[in-house]
């Protein structure tokens, strides 16, 4: 599979931001944010606050998206 980063805008706290995800990760974290009925941007900005600084904001909801993923599938450490 070939899907490079993809730059995807987002409004965390009024401010617009992009973040570059591959498109599988991209659909993940919307379908995430639809079955919890909350909004991709409020999502994202409670992810852009939990993250540390160390990490980016495209790493942090790919792992957010991998947590989920694992924790549907009763793999979650």
């Amino acid at each position: 599979m070939n899907s490079r980063p993809r730059k995807h805008s987002l409004t965390l706290k009024g401010h617009r931001t992009s973040v570059s995800l591959e498109d599988p990760f991209w659909l993940a974290f919307r379908q995430i944010a639809a079955q919890n009925n909350r909004p991709i941007n409020e999502l994202a900005a409670e992810i852009d606050e939990l993250r540390g600084a160390d990490c980016g904001l495209a790493s942090a909801i790919r792992l957010f998206v991998l947590r989920e993923l694992q924790g549907q599938l009763g793999d979650q450490p």
